[in-house]
């Protein structure tokens, strides 16, 4: 899984520079990075899309002429979107979701900020995410953005991400844990 994440950032790498540039240059930042995460969005609640974008079967240009259906709907960023369409025509779709993480890791550092990504087992409320911002800001002393996704087998908790610490308070893993010393004891 690491050696794929590797493969995928690096494939990532060099469309989110790219967009990044251009959309500096542009003064478009916060307008891209909204875009980017509303695609993201969409993303994480449709199983259908996702594993359409992701699909080797489909080509690229198909993807790219579907991709103008949901764009013209869903009212994105032009910027956004006609950088969609090109990495359609690409084929590398399958590397969106790392290409958007890259994106948000460089648009965060030019603003001076660290990434966080969260997972929780429901999506977080406008409060909560807040409150767990301003605390991260308060332990590493910077502003944090948050990367949120969700994964309902956490049951509960979440598992927070800066960097390469983690911390995990997910029942899921706490489960597990008692499982593990359940088992020793009998």
């Amino acid at each position: 899984m690491a050696a794929q994440n590797s493969v995928l950032t690096q494939i990532a790498r060099p469309y989110a520079s790219a967009l990044f540039d251009l959309a500096r240059s542009e003064n478009q930042l916060a307008q891209v990075e909204t875009g980017l995460s509303d695609i993201s969005r969409l993303i994480g609640e449709s199983e259908d899309f996702s594993r359409y974008l992701r699909s080797p079967v489909i080509p690229g240009d198909v993807k790219a002429s579907a991709l103008d259906a949901v764009l013209g709907k869903a009212k994105v960023n032009p910027l956004v979107g006609n950088f969609l369409r090109i990495v359609a025509r690409n084929g590398r779709l399958f590397a969106l979701d790392q290409i958007i993480v890259v994106f948000r890791e460089l648009a965060a550092a030019d603003r001076g900020e660290t990434t966080a990504d969260v997972t929780s087992a429901a999506p977080l409320t406008g409060e909560q995410a807040q409150a767990l911002a301003e605390a991260l800001k308060a332990k590493l002393g910077k502003a944090v953005t948050l990367n949120q996704f969700v994964d309902p087998s956490l049951i509960g908790g979440l598992q927070v991400k800066v960097g390469s610490q983690m911390i995990d308070s997910s029942l899921k893993t706490k489960l597990a844990a008692m499982k593990i010393a359940m088992k020793e004891v009998g």
